[in-house]
């Protein structure tokens, strides 16, 4: 793309943006140097989309990029793994709905953050990566280049909505615009962005200028009104709620009164509709109560989601039903559960339309949908574990602590796994576990992400003492954030679920038995406050602590200590 192709995304300099003003580019001390550089250039367009933060690790190949975040006054996050790095951006953006944004260097910035990016889009999380790449004329030449990945554009588009390499500095306003219209027009999945060295020091004409973002769409009169007859006919309709229906807490619930549907969400839709209210069976799936109450239903509606096996950990759910979808992914409609009816569009306004279509219905009085959910719950207790019902008492105390809107960022950990369940939620966006991708590691930067997005909002980790050891170290992260984050560490000492599975199949316990470290010395080590309750007294008062400090506390909690068996 030449300057004159790049004409309609370069405007005149914002003459409210210090950066560009006259094409200048300001330093620290005030003095201005000349033409702003592409690098610097592009963290100041980021911030007119609206970034106010990123989170990285500086190298020799981004340091264009620091220029900008120094000139733009944006806020940086020393992260001390690149992995954590898109895990907190990827918590930043599930707690905030914003994009979270990360900055890393060329090959192994990349590759250490191609985890939390396959994270990201398997939960359908706005993540941006905006990395370095060599020098353009050595592009997949395979020199031995420092940093070198002969086709880095090809490592992260499996992950990603799509991977960029930039050909020249006029490319970028284009792709920073595809990718906030990915972010909020369509499924909002991650981005990756590869910018060559030499075009990060490249001087810039003008100043780059956010561009608008299409809304997303609205569905189609027809299909809304066939699944408000076929619902209102229905004797037994269920409503299943996703990740795509975060924001629609107030169109859903009055929809399922409406109804008199049971409400049953996956682990990203815990909370659009309150567990407090007597229609909701929460992230239920995984319990064999709740999915046997679902093959009783005769009409199900599904909002948002994938209806994914990792929301249930059953291969193939049993559905009798016919299914109503509404979605913003046309490819969800014909997948492992087709569709009878799918609505395609966004989930508030589709849900608007189907609320006023079924208020022209006359709805049959439904009365003992509440009743029988509450037989449902006790069966759910009913079938857990020992170590599941240590599990849920200290949930359910923790729950208690914590104000509504607290955050709680899970682990891959049996402790999350059972939350998902028997967690309350009471506000979307709120539980955050990531089931979909299911790698481990990724609470605690999460929870940092999340934190430092939400800062007047209590956010908690949970996590295990494998999946802590992944990322332990982002513990300085934290600590320098000056973060209040209690850290809840569930210690069995194992890889518990992997060791229960060799167990089921006669296979000798292999690697699942590691010797640990003493998490509260090398916590202590890190500048954190810890703690090792003796009953839940003790652990109540821990945590009322770790939530008035700012500093982060690790929680040690033993399985099937005496105090979690009463």
């Amino acid at each position: 793309m030449n300057q004159a192709d790049g004409k309609s995304r370069l405007t005149e300099p914002d003459s409210g943006s210090a950066a560009t003003e006259a094409g200048k580019s300001p330093v620290a001390d005030g003095t201005e140097t000349g033409p702003p550089t592409c690098g610097e250039a592009l963290m100041h367009l980021l911030q007119d989309y609206g970034v106010d933060t990123v989170f990285g690790i500086p190298g020799e190949h981004t340091l264009e990029l620091y220029r900008g975040i120094a000139t733009s006054g944006m806020r940086h996050v020393l992260v001390r793994h690149e992995q954590g790095a898109g895990f907190m951006a990827d918590g930043y953006a599930r707690a905030s709905g914003r994009p979270g944004v990360c900055t890393l260097i060329t090959g192994p910035g990349v590759t250490n953050a191609a985890t939390p990016l396959a994270q990201a889009y398997a939960d359908s999380v706005p993540v941006l990566l905006i990395s370095s790449a060599n020098r353009t004329e050595s592009l997949g030449k395979g020199w031995g280049c420092l940093h070198e990945i002969t086709d880095q554009r090809a490592v992260t588009a499996p992950l990603t909505a799509f991977s960029a390499m930039v050909q020249s500095p006029e490319d970028l306003p284009e792709l920073v615009a595809q990718a906030f219209t990915v972010f909020r027009s369509r499924r909002p999945r991650p981005v990756h962005i590869s910018i060559p060295i030499d075009l990060l020091g490249a001087p810039v004409a003008g100043g780059w200028k956010a561009l608008a973002s299409p809304e997303r769409p609205c569905p189609a009169p027809g299909p809304v009104a066939e699944a408000a007859a076929l619902l209102a006919a229905a004797r037994r309709p269920v409503i299943l709620v996703g990740g795509g229906a975060q924001d629609t807490a107030d169109r859903i619930t009055p929809i399922a009164e409406m109804l008199d549907a049971a409400v049953i969400s996956s682990n990203a839709g815990k909370g659009v509709v309150s567990d407090r209210h007597p229609l909701s069976l929460g992230g239920g799936l995984i319990t064999k109560a709740v999915r046997d109450y679902l093959e009783t239903a005769d009409a199900i509606l599904a909002v948002g989601t994938e209806i994914s096996e990792t929301d249930s950990f059953e291969d193939y759910l049993t559905i009798h039903a016919r299914l109503v979808r509404i979605d913003i992914d046309p490819a969800k409609f014909n997948d492992i559960y087709p569709a009878d009816i799918g609505i395609l569009g966004d989930a508030a306004p589709a849900l608007d339309a189907l609320g006023e279509a079924l208020g022209k219905h006359a709805l049959p009085v439904r009365r003992g949908t509440a009743t029988e959910l509450e037989s449902v719950r006790a069966r759910q207790h009913d079938d857990f574990t020992p170590v599941e019902r240590q599990h849920r008492r200290l949930l359910l105390q923790l729950r208690g602590l914590l104000p509504d809107d607290a955050i709680i960022m899970g682990d891959i950990a049996q402790l999350v796994y059972t939350g998902s369940a028997v967690m309350p939620a009471y506000r979307p966006r709120t539980w955050f576990y990531p089931a979909g991708l299911g790698t481990l590691g990724c609470a605690l930067p999460g929870a940092i992400g999340a934190g430092i997005a939400m800062p007047d909002t209590p956010v908690v980790a949970l996590v295990g003492d494998g999946g802590f050891l992944f990322t332990i170290q982002e513990l300085a992260t934290a600590v320098e954030e000056e973060l209040c984050i209690p850290i809840i560490l569930w210690n069995n000492d194992s890889l518990a679920m992997i060791r229960d599975g060799m167990t089921k199949r006669n296979i000798p316990e292999i690697g699942v038995n590691p010797k640990n470290p003493d998490f509260i010395r090398i916590a202590e080590g890190f500048g954190c406050r810890t703690a090792r309750p003796d009953s839940l007294e003790s652990f109540s008062d821990a945590l009322r602590s770790a939530l008035q400090v700012n500093v982060p506390t690790v929680i040690e909690v033993r399985e099937f200590a005496d105090w979690l068996m009463a």
